[in-house]
């Protein structure tokens, strides 16, 4: 590795064919957009459920000190990167390595969150098809009733498809508007409705007789689970909630203006998006506890526990369980779109900077390919569970690959990548905007982005391959 000067001080805005760059319009929109980004299913189904089976609180603040050690450290590197260049993923890396082939961790983000796109898809189809259910009152019932309705649903041949789709298509018609008209937009609406449907249901939740044993197995810190197993999947929930190795803070920081606070921002993103978790948490577990029922975690949570959890819960008034579950599902889909629509960006961008195009066309192309990939994944969990690779559903299969493999690689390069081949001055200049900013923590985040970054990412590597 090298901190001598490579001749990418200074890069050239990127030549687009006369087709104009977006940037984002306020303080605000920055910090929701890419909160946006981060905030997904997983924090409503993932975060709670590891929290309050490795010691509630106690969990939460490994997980904290998780986010100071990697999280904002690894998404101060990725910005740094993406507004230094003013560029898609690619060129920026391309640009800031002088032609090197450090450029190909660029084209692996953009492959990653394609992929992730469309496996992810299905999951928020799911999420959508519960929502329209929910208005009318189709998922309201016993345990077996909600099971059964989601089995036969998950195996059909054609639904789960064409809502997978639709999310798509969703996705797609806020790209194509661009970044202040579409994505800036939009953030703005659905992260304060957001956290507004969920603030909603923390409370109605919360009031529920018994609801208070929920609270304490959640926010009680319990010493004697914590472990390293534990401390390793806090750090690794630290590095897939903010969508660290994406590419997708590198795009969306390439919209940033000069004049952003890069270090502010990162903190003010990471907290918002471990608010959100912890709220999702409040959210499940006194509902659960008033109800007798251990949540579990993935989509057995959100698509047949959590129905059944709210139907009791509420049985004495059936209408707000109603309003309940229209609300939650109307947040699982809200959650997802944000996440959608970033990695639905990245290669948009990618497409309409290096292909000269207009961004309708350079969309389509990323609609189209997440669409195929979505097809095919919704069909081997479901219809068609003979459609494999390497023994594994296609789905899980491309959640493996890009979980374990392809999310460390990407961010165990760019920590490299930002710490120790870009000149220091480069990324000096870009944490302080060229010296109009205080420098006292600098030199903090670059010994974490040299040495506590890689080896956190190794960490996590390890523990997902069951080596740790």
């Amino acid at each position: 590795m090298s901190v001598r000067n490579n001749g990418c001080s200074d890069p050239q805005p990127p030549n687009l064919g006369g087709l104009k760059r977006g940037k984002f319009g306020s303080k605000i929109g920055i910090v929701l957009a890419t909160a946006g980004s981060a905030v997904g299913l997983g924090n409503v189904w993932r975060f709670p459920y590891m929290a309050g089976e490795n010691g509630g609180a106690a969990f939460i603040l490994i997980y904290i000190a998780c986010i100071f050690l990697l999280g904002i450290p690894g998404m101060l590197g990725e910005f740094v990167v993406g507004r230094h260049a003013q560029a898609n993923a690619a060129r920026a890396y391309d640009a800031l390595s002088g032609g090197r082939p450090w450029k190909l961790v660029g084209y692996l983000g953009i492959l990653t969150s394609t992929i992730i796109l469309g496996f992810y898809a299905v999951v928020a189809g799911w999420c959508l098809q519960y929502l329209f259910a929910s208005l009318a009152g189709q998922v309201m019932g016993d345990v077996d009733y909600v099971k059964n309705y989601f089995v036969e649903f998950s195996s059909n041949a054609v639904k789960p498809v064409v809502w997978g789709i639709a999310f798509i298509a969703v996705t797609h018609l806020v790209v194509v508007r661009g970044i202040r008209s579409g994505i800036e937009k939009v953030s703005k609406i659905l992260m304060p409705i957001l956290l507004i449907l969920l603030v909603i249901i923390v409370i109605a939740s919360c009031m529920l007789p018994g609801a208070m044993a929920g609270v304490r197995f959640l926010l009680q810190p319990d010493f004697s689970k914590l472990s390293s197993h534990v401390m390793l999947d806090a750090l690794g929930q630290a590095f897939f909630s903010l969508s660290l190795g994406t590419a997708c803070l590198c795009t969306y920081a390439s919209y940033f203006s000069k004049d952003t606070n890069l270090l502010n921002s990162a903190g003010q993103i990471a907290l918002l998006d471990t608010i959100i978790a912890i709220l999702a948490g409040l959210m499940i577990f006194p509902a659960a506890a008033s109800v007798g029922v251990s949540p579990d975690s993935g989509p057995s949570l959100i698509f047949i526990t959590l129905p059944n959890v709210f139907s009791q819960a509420f049985a004495a008034v059936p209408v707000i369980g109603y309003i309940i579950s229209i609300l939650f599902y109307a947040l699982l889909v809200f959650a997802a779109l944000t996440s959608t629509i970033s990695m639905h960006e990245i290669g948009t961008a990618f497409f309409t900077e290096e292909l000269h195009v207009p961004r309708k066309k350079s969309a389509w192309v990323i609609t189209v390919v997440a669409s195929i990939i979505c097809v095919f994944c919704a069909l081997s969990v479901g219809a068609y569970t003979n459609i494999k690779m390497l023994g594994y559903s296609l789905m899980d299969f491309c959640d493996m690959l890009t979980a374990d493999f392809m999310l460390p690689l990407g961010g165990m390069l760019t920590c490299l990548f930002v710490g120790w081949y870009i000149p220091r001055q480069v990324v000096r200049d870009e944490f302080t905007n060229s010296g109009t900013l205080s420098a006292r923590f600098f030199g903090i985040w670059l010994f974490a982005v040299r040495y506590v970054c890689p080896i956190c990412i190794l960490l996590i590597f390890l523990h997902q391959l069951g080596v740790l």
